[in-house]
């Protein structure tokens, strides 16, 4: 999924700590990072929300239906209701059961009846279209032939009993199991179950500590919004994976696969995707992690996750590497900041201090790295290119600009956080100094967007987006310009990045809606979600549940075949935290409550209305619950607000003029903005 794939030779050098934190969740808990800094779980109020709520309540799941069946099988519905089960009883039979979503983990059964003969097999899938008695979706190596993985051959003689699945061939994501008779000896299979091995310190998966509510009018199912904020927390939850379950590298020899391998220094973990990769990459965490705040603030598999990037560090250079182990990638200058940037986040929303001190000297010289290669143009010349997939990216290149601008404003805000006065304000004159120089060489006043790099018209959606996002444009004017200019990039099924042509990456698509949000370009937001995640949630192609890494112009799950993947569709993955975007900013724009400083000690609301007639949710931090409901109607505007005692924030409303705020009259001026500290307040508005 990143750059052009290249798997390393070797197992990583780098020695790690093996152990898990061991967190059980109850309905309301507060647990303890090793450095004292508490972390919220649950529990979000409950309400028809709910429905759509696609965490498991047991991590025992098992199939809902028979997708299909071929061959002689005796009983196949008997594999959902009956312990009898069914009975297999010629060569090249096959059932496939459906999980009725996204699921992973150890598949067990029972034999009940068995010979010396019998054998049976096992295929899994994400996509229905790569059901096959013969072949796996492809999760170790993308082959052009879309077969490296195969099927898994249960070892014969098969035993009469229970028979569990080896934890080394764990199946991370999948939502089709199908079961093959590989011998013309009969074989009968009951209990059929899965045990789901993500989320592993979790008790209870479904008590989330955050919610989002609202109905849309203006898509076929009124309940899109909510059940694609849904979405996205239920994919970064099947990213969040026990510390030795990543893929084996080397890779295992075709047919087969292998998932257990240490991601890194502690466990759990997040990952980029539940069938693969299997191993951190920080960029895709730039958009996991917002996701994983506002809906299980489950944020002790971020912190092992940057802890792992920064024991990595090269300690000459500064370096940090592209991905996690066992990948262990480096040369990437993007996701080098990345990290950095991932560094800020995690901060912001769990002000775990003693942690960010414990990297700090690995984070100051991270930092140092990346400001060594300014040179006389005062433009970062970007030499580690190994990126997104996105082709180009080298020298003066807008993108890599555009995150050393973001990676400065954020390390301002740590050192500040810490106390480095000095560094924080050599930092935040270099971010002004990379802003001029940017605007400068980048800006296309021709294209009303910025170019690639400084020798291009190309007008990438990467740096486009993020120019607006990290306040890299210059006016209001301009950053709606560039919202303007990157809709000339759409199709039906979504946005295509010119720098990746024929593709439609959902990663880049997160920082691109979030963009026309923050632009104030509300209705093109909206229309980028109908069109692009509208396909991603509804097509029979997909999983239908958690969210796909990417797809072609045309639909197909062709996702960056000509860029690394060797044109084999079965290997991309299906539930990728990057394509999560807009679980965050359902919840930062559209509900419009954000925190502005570690753990919300202060916050800010703007509701974004954005043609939908209203909308609820809330998250919790350690400081406690923020909750926002809002309703518009021919002539008022109301809004209700709950945030902790001890902060305080800004309301902006949509309109202007004369409000009530908690029965008491007032005047909201011509910014529509009210200081308010913590509280419950309801605020009304006259349209």
């Amino acid at each position: 999924m990143k750059s052009t794939y290249n798997l390393p030779r070797d197992e990583p050098s780098t020695t790690f700590r093996s152990f898990d934190y061991s967190v059980m969740r109850g309905s309301v808990l507060f647990a303890a990072f090793a450095s004292g800094v508490p972390l919220v779980w649950g529990t979000a109020p409950n309400g028809p929300w709910d429905t759509f709520n696609l965490a498991p309540a047991s991590r025992v799941v098992h199939p809902t239906s028979v997708k299909e069946s071929h061959g002689s099988i005796q009983n196949g519905q008997g594999l959902l209701t009956s312990s009898v089960g069914a009975t297999f009883s010629a060569n090249e039979s096959w059932l496939t059961l459906d999980f009725g979503k996204e699921v992973g983990g150890l598949i067990s059964l029972n034999f009940n009846i068995v010979s010396q003969s019998s054998a049976l097999a096992l295929s899994f899938t994400e996509s229905p279209m790569f059901i096959s008695p013969f072949d796996s979706d492809d999760s170790s190596y993308p082959a052009p032939n879309q077969s490296y993985d195969g099927i898994f051959h249960i070892q014969t003689p098969l035993r009469k009993g229970l028979w569990t699945q080896p934890s080394s061939t764990l199946r991370g994501g999948f939502r089709y199991l199908t079961l093959v008779s590989t011998s013309d000896a009969p074989v009968t299979v009951s209990n059929v179950s899965c045990s789901i091995s993500f989320m592993p310190h979790v008790d209870d998966m479904r008590d989330y500590s955050g919610y989002f509510y609202a109905s849309d009018p203006d898509f076929h199912d009124k309940s899109f919004l909510t059940k694609l904020w849904y979405s996205g927390a239920y994919t970064v939850q099947t990213n969040t994976v026990p510390l030795h379950t990543g893929r084996q590298v080397p890779i295992v020899p075709s047919p087969g696969w292998a998932n257990n391998a240490t991601l890194g220094v502690a466990g759990p973990i997040i990952v980029d995707g539940a069938k693969r990769d299997r191993a951190v990459w920080p960029g895709d965490m730039g958009i996991a992690v917002p996701t994983q705040f506002v809906s299980t603030n489950d944020l002790i598999p971020t912190r092992n996750a940057l802890s792992t990037m920064f024991a990595a560090i090269d300690p000459t250079t500064g370096a940090l590497p592209e991905s996690g182990p066992p990948l262990s990638q480096l040369g990437s200058d993007t996701y080098h900041m990345w990290t950095l940037i991932g560094t800020h986040n995690y901060f912001l929303f769990s002000g775990d201090t003693e942690w960010l001190q414990g990297v700090w000297a690995n984070y100051t010289k991270a930092v140092g790295y990346v400001l060594g290669k300014v040179d006389s143009s005062g433009l970062m010349n970007v030499t580690g290119l190994r990126d997104w997939a996105r082709l180009g990216g080298g020298g003066h290149n807008s993108e890599g600009n555009a995150l050393l601008y973001q990676t400065l404003i954020t390390a301002t805000d740590l050192a500040s956080a810490l106390n480095q006065t000095t560094v924080a304000s050599n930092w935040s004159s270099n971010a002004a100094a990379l802003k001029n120089t940017f605007n400068d060489v980048f800006w296309l006043p021709s294209a009303g967007m910025y170019r690639d790099n400084d020798t291009t018209t190309l007008c990438p959606q990467d740096a486009n987006s993020m120019a607006i996002l990290y306040n890299l444009t210059t006016s209001a004017e301009q950053a709606s310009s560039v919202s303007k200019g990157l809709t000339e990039n759409w199709n039906d099924l979504g946005a295509i990045a010119p720098e990746l042509p024929d593709t439609i990456s959902p990663f880049i698509g997160s920082l691109e809606l979030q963009a026309h949000f923050q632009s104030g370009n509300d209705e093109r937001a909206m229309d980028l979600l109908h069109r692009e995640w509208g396909y991603m949630l509804y097509t029979n192609l997909s999983v239908q549940s958690t969210l796909l890494e990417g797809f072609t112009a045309n639909g197909s799950l062709g996702y960056r075949s000509y860029r690394g993947y060797n044109y084999d569709s079965a290997y991309t993955s299906h539930s990728h935290g990057w394509s999560s975007g807009p679980t965050s900013a359902l919840t930062f724009y559209i509900l419009g409550l954000r925190v502005t400083s570690a753990q919300g000690k202060t916050w800010a609301v703007a509701p974004h209305l954005a043609g939908l007639p209203s909308a609820e949710g809330g998250f919790q931090t350690p400081l406690g619950w923020y909750g926002s409901k809002w309703a518009v109607s021919h002539s008022t505007f109301t809004l209700t607000l709950d945030v902790p005692a001890g902060t305080s924030g800004t309301v902006r409303l949509p309109f202007a003029g004369r409000a009530t705020i908690n029965g008491k009259s007032t005047t909201v001026g011509s910014d529509a903005t009210v200081d308010l500290a913590g509280g419950k307040y309801s605020i009304v508005v006259p349209r």
